[in-house]
């Protein structure tokens, strides 16, 4: 593979991905060296640093992702702003299903069940209104509980939490692992 292979490749895994995503996962996927992944990296910062561009190649979250250059983004608000507002990332809706299915469930108790840090998605639904405060656990610390809302219905429309697709066995076991 020639560098310019490799660069396309790793600006098109950006397009399929969506989410940020640090180099070694870059390098995972794409299966090139992070030391490959570093100049591709480099190289995309340069290419869409050039005034002719729309795009950036931006740090967010620990993971770079592709996104419209910032001096844009009050022309484009208007017909993009609303529209990626219903989109949820693949960890956003893991952590939504794991609220959904398990409620009440504290930060804690998602981490486990997703073996990754929840901050930012619990941020992430809180601020789309998707998932609210419900209480507290009643254990030291008294960490706060998440449960879903009325907004989450309308998002799927649901009539209620009981009409949530019903889980199969193991689907249901991996929801208990923090209970």
């Amino acid at each position: 593979m020639d560098f310019d292979k490799e660069t396309a490749l790793v600006e098109a895994v950006f397009y399929l991905e969506g989410e940020p995503l640090n180099t070694e996962a870059i390098a995972r996927i794409t299966d090139l060296s992070k030391e490959v992944v570093a100049e591709v990296l480099t190289r995309l910062k340069e290419r869409y640093a050039a005034n002719d561009s729309g795009i950036e190649l931006e740090q967010i979250s620990g993971g770079w992702v592709i996104t419209p250059k910032k001096e844009l983004w009050s022309f484009l608000r208007e017909r993009y702003g609303k529209k990626n507002e219903g989109k949820l990332s693949r960890a956003a809706m893991e952590t939504l299903s794991i609220i959904a299915y398990s409620q009440p469930i504290t930060r804690g108790e998602i981490e486990a069940i997703r073996g990754v840090s929840a901050d930012n998605m619990i941020r992430l639904l809180a601020e789309r209104s998707l998932i609210k405060e419900v209480g507290k656990k009643d254990i030291p610390g008294k960490p706060a509980q998440y449960g879903t809302t009325k907004e989450f219905l309308k998002f799927f429309r649901l009539n209620s939490i009981a009409d949530l697709p019903k889980l199969d066995e193991t689907e249901s076991e991996r929801f208990e692992l923090a209970r």
